[in-house]
């Protein structure tokens, strides 16, 4: 596996900027994260990478 998120939650106060979100990406597959404006995108990269950078 190179990217692996289960069940991934993010709130900011009131907002859910995630919910929930669960997705595999294996080596080899090609990878697009597309969604409206407001739809947890960068939020979920961000955590995957301070996640990442935090087990170093």
């Amino acid at each position: 596996m190179i990217v692996e998120i289960e069940n991934l939650k993010k709130s900011f106060k009131d907002v859910n900027a995630v919910d929930g979100l669960t997705f595999r990406v294996k080596e080899g597959e090609l990878f697009s994260f597309l969604g409206v404006n407001g739809a947890g995108k960068s939020t979920t990269i961000h955590h995957k990478r301070n996640f990442k950078q935090r087990q170093r």
